[in-house]
């Protein structure tokens, strides 16, 4: 990857918004998208922005360029153009930390004892260093909005959500950053107290949304109910980590449906593992009262997929969430990455087009259902509102290499040109050069 630097004032200065013409360009999705039938009919398209708007989609050749100036074209062949894609659930300050935690049993318990003994040596400025690259390469792929997950308690405080606050200040013209402050365990009792006190500390100074992972406190429900009043008296979302593990026995998710029923605020379930290995009527019931209540879901396959049934050698669960169940329900599901290259998942590139691939071939949905789960369905997650590829809709959009929606997740090209509010904020370019000639004998 190549090194990656946030804009500068003066480069926000001089790039001017200019007419933009993409031409012969495969709109993804326009069936379900809702564009117009000329669109939809047609395989490829030209797409006009004007004024940071998407002015027009029709025919290629036919765009009406009257009353414009000189439009700057981009006609590059084999794009295909997707909406901005989102992160709905990152680590943004655990990130590309991989390589300095060394061995482990690579399960999600051995990470967190790992991550937390780390804790206390972080100093803010490296976090958000860290923090800043792992959102710029989110950017180069084409993602304009991060909800990030952050930690607090002992041995952090608040400076990790010190240090992602400032990076989303820093790349707020670009990237639109959502700072979850996520509470550490134990909250409850007096051995919480410290906990409690940071988290509320990072909320004073900023934090968009309430989090944590009640599921691991020793007091699950009390912790739950903690969490949901601190967002209900400030007015604020809330995302919670629950039940991460593929051992049906340990199952919040349903007290969370029935509290989150009563409140006004935005409700948010990222992983919830075990309702994959519930019976399909306790799927359906869960899935049914989440739907009711609102809550959105999260699925994280990538990194479920590294740390679940660890030591489980014959008919491995996949430990994603019960996708089918949720969907059939009208449960808004978004898919997020989660991890990247930490202790919790070694791999991970930044890119939703990535957790897309895994959410058709690990969880079996359709290439366009996935696409949502990136990208309208994950703007709703996140309370944001909707973009799509149509006319009189704001510009944020991503042009990738692909003949189709299908080969552009499959291939996850790199050559990629993103747009926020019609304006051109990241290029990416790729060149192959092969030698196909004889060696001489």
């Amino acid at each position: 990857m190549p090194s990656l630097k946030a804009p500068s004032a003066a480069g926000r200065a001089v790039a001017v918004r200019r007419d933009l013409l993409v031409k012969q360009v495969a709109i993804a999705g326009a069936g379900f998208l809702g564009l117009g039938s000329e669109a939809a009919s047609s395989p490829r398209a030209d797409l006009l922005v004007r004024n940071g708007i998407i002015e027009w989609i029709g025919a290629p050749g036919t765009a009406r360029l009257a009353g414009t100036d000189e439009p700057v074209v981009i006609d590059d062949g084999d794009l295909v153009a997707l909406p901005a894609l989102v992160e709905p659930h990152a680590h943004l300050d655990k990130a590309l930390t991989a390589s300095t935690f060394v061995g482990g049993d690579r399960d999600l318990p051995s990470a967190i004892r790992a991550w937390v003994a780390a804790r206390p040596a972080m100093k803010t400025r490296e976090i958000a260093g860290r923090a800043e690259e792992a959102a710029l390469r989110y950017l180069a792929n084409g993602t304009t909005a991060i909800r990030t997950h952050t930690d607090t308690g002992e041995g952090i405080g608040t400076r990790a959500v010190e240090a992602v606050l400032s990076v989303r200040a820093k790349l707020r013209s670009v990237v639109d950053v959502q700072v979850v402050a996520a509470c550490s365990v134990p909250m409850t009792g007096v051995a919480g107290r410290a906990n409690r006190a940071a988290f509320l500390s990072a909320l004073d100074i900023g934090a968009d949304v309430v989090g944590g992972a009640p599921w691991l406190d020793a007091e699950p429900s009390h912790s739950l109910d903690f969490l949901l009043s601190v967002a209900a008296e400030r007015g604020l979302p809330v995302d919670l980590h629950l039940d991460e593990t593929s051992d049906a026995g340990t199952f919040t998710l349903p007290a969370l449906a029935e509290r989150a029923a009563g409140l006004s605020v935005a409700v948010t379930a990222s992983h919830c593992v075990s309702l994959g290995a519930q019976t399909l009527e306790v799927q359906r019931r869960v899935a049914g009262a989440l739907a009711a209540a609102r809550v959105s879901i999260v699925a994280l396959p990538q990194t479920n997929l590294y740390l679940q049934a660890r030591g489980q050698n014959t008919s491995q669960p996949r430990g994603i969430t019960a996708l089918p169940a949720l969907c059939d329900a009208g449960v808004v599901v978004a898919g997020g990455g989660d991890n990247i290259q930490d202790p919790f998942n070694p791999m991970g590139r930044a890119d939703p087009l990535e957790t897309a691939s895994l959410l058709v071939t690990a969880g079996h949905m359709s290439p366009e259902r996935a696409l949502e789960a990136v990208t309208s369905r994950a703007r709703v997650a996140l309370g944001l509102a909707p973009r799509s590829l149509a006319a009189g809709q704001p510009a944020d959009l991503v042009l990738v290499a692909g003949q189709d929606l299908a080969g552009a997740i499959a291939t996850g090209s790199q050559r990629r040109t993103v747009f926020r509010d019609g304006r051109i904020v990241s290029v990416t370019t790729v060149r192959t050069d092969f030698d196909l000639r004889r060696p001489a004998v």
